[in-house]
């Protein structure tokens, strides 16, 4: 990757100059998140996997994002060795969108959420971003008053955000609730019912579906067309069947992993790291194997899109 430009280094945010050209010919761009990198993975798979995932999106015919920040500057694209950097410092910390001022005063360094990744890849004029699973509103949401901050986030950022549905530990339906309220609109990708992240569909009845990259990319430009609200076209992609963790096995271990962080008395940002833990341990991996499938499903379809929006946008 070339060096990055730092013409916008004053505001903390920088685009890498091989971004940059692209968005400034047109050309399509994929933003990827960083925690999945820093947080997500074990070692030393995760540097990897942040490999791959770049290298879908340019055998696509796209231009890669990942984002982070490092040493108070918001990166949008990032160099091999910062890759790196993000892959194997275990100090890294996990920046949503409220983190990214004091972490940018602050000259810290952490890998984004949904909800940051989403505001400075819009920030930056990327339109399509591809993820695993969101965030959403927390089990026993009336007593905690749990929910992501990504739902809020996505209410008010235009990016088309590619993923497997809400990871399946959360109240699924409450979320797609706050998600209608919030006026995020949400398409199945050739599914009629809502993904739950490990398994392909949550049973949970969606009101729309697009078949193909092309119908995606005439949504987003009608969505421009309109010139509304600046909220996000959420398009759910689910785990392929072939790759899904078995949905007996996932309802099991869920409820026994519930049962244990009642427990232990986990709660609040501590939950789901809790949780998506005891998933991996008590299914024996398959839950991250399916977990990186709807992954790398998501960056390919995320890269047909964005190479679909490019062209149409080209064309209009």
């Amino acid at each position: 990757m070339a060096e990055p430009d730092r013409t916008a280094a004053a505001t903390g945010v920088v685009c890498a100059a091989e971004v940059g050209e692209a968005l400034r010919s047109g050309l399509p761009v994929v933003a990827l998140e960083s925690t999945i990198i820093s947080h997500g993975l074990p070692r030393p798979a995760n540097l990897a996997v942040a490999r791959e995932l770049e290298a879908l999106v340019r055998d696509g015919g796209a231009c890669p994002a990942t984002i982070a920040v490092l040493d108070g500057v918001a990166h949008v694209g990032l160099a091999d060795s910062q890759l790196e950097r993000v892959a194997d410092d275990t100090s890294m910390r996990k920046l949503g969108f409220r983190d990214l001022a004091p972490s940018i005063a602050r000259r810290a360094s952490g890998a984004t959420t949904v909800s940051a990744t989403a505001f400075l890849a819009s920030r930056c004029g990327i339109r399509v971003f591809g993820t695993g699973g969101l965030g959403g509103v927390h089990r026993g949401y009336r007593d905690s008053f749990d929910e992501s901050a990504d739902l809020a986030l996505l209410s008010r950022t235009r990016v088309t955000v590619v993923s497997a549905g809400v990871k399946s530990i959360l109240d699924i339906g409450a979320t797609l609730q706050r998600l209608e309220t919030l006026n995020v609109t949400v398409v199945g990708y050739r599914t009629r019912t809502f993904p739950a992240f490990y398994v392909h569909s949550s049973g949970f009845d969606l009101d729309w579906t697009l078949e193909t990259p092309e119908q995606v990319a005439r949504t987003m430009l009608a969505q421009d067309a309109l010139d509304g609200p600046e909220s996000a076209l959420l398009v759910a992609n689910p785990v392929p069947r072939e790759h899904e963790l078995d949905p007996a096995l996932h309802d099991a271990v869920l409820a026994e992993a519930l049962e244990s962080a009642a427990r232990d008395g986990v709660s609040g940002q501590a939950i789901t790291p809790y949780l998506l833990d005891y998933m991996a341990r008590g299914t024996g991996g398959a839950s991250l194997a399916a977990n990186l499938a709807a992954v790398r499903a998501n960056v390919s379809l995320a890269t047909e899109i964005a190479c679909a929006y490019a062209g149409a946008a080209h064309r209009a």
